[in-house]
């Protein structure tokens, strides 16, 4: 049975980075959307992978991949990658930077709220693992945007 809090949790960690959506402008939504989907979709298999393997626990009971790990993936991953392309997004040394600063901070002293609040702590991996778990995508998410730009300014010519 899922808790309250982690009930509260789950919906704000999807709603508000949606709703932030707004702002981005329609140009950058169609622009960014088709690598938000492609990001969303591998984050959805590196969890079942990690969720497989034990690599965090849930503090609720009777674990479920649909109410705790799908929630990071559906709700901040697709809009805030789309913010993360809109400010840097040819500007490479910008984007890595700026993945560098936001996977650390979640793997790093999110992760510990996260933890202090009794919602998901790591359990078969240590911080730096986890940094890197999270880091690496940012490149496909880059090179996914690249190639989409690439092919679609070709077909339009």
């Amino acid at each position: 049975m899922i808790s309250k809090r982690h009930l509260v949790f789950n919906l704000s960690i999807i709603l508000i980075p949606w709703l932030s959506l707004l702002l981005i402008g329609k140009r950058s939504f169609k622009r960014y959307s088709f690598a938000g989907i492609f990001i969303v979709i591998f984050e959805i298999i590196n969890h079942l992978y990690g969720h497989k393997r034990n690599w965090w626990k849930f503090y609720d009971k009777r674990k479920s991949f649909f109410k705790d790990e799908l929630p990071f993936s559906v709700g901040p991953y697709m809009p805030f990658s789309m913010w993360l392309l809109k400010i840097s997004y040819g500007n490479f040394k910008k984007f890595v930077l700026l993945n560098l600063i936001s996977d650390g901070l979640f793997a790093f002293l999110f992760i510990d709220i996260l933890k202090k609040c009794k919602i998901i702590s790591l359990n078969g991996i240590n911080h730096f693992q986890f940094f890197i778990y999270l880091h690496y995508k940012a490149y496909l998410l880059y090179g996914f945007q690249y190639l989409f730009e690439k092919i679609t300014r070709y077909r339009w010519i």
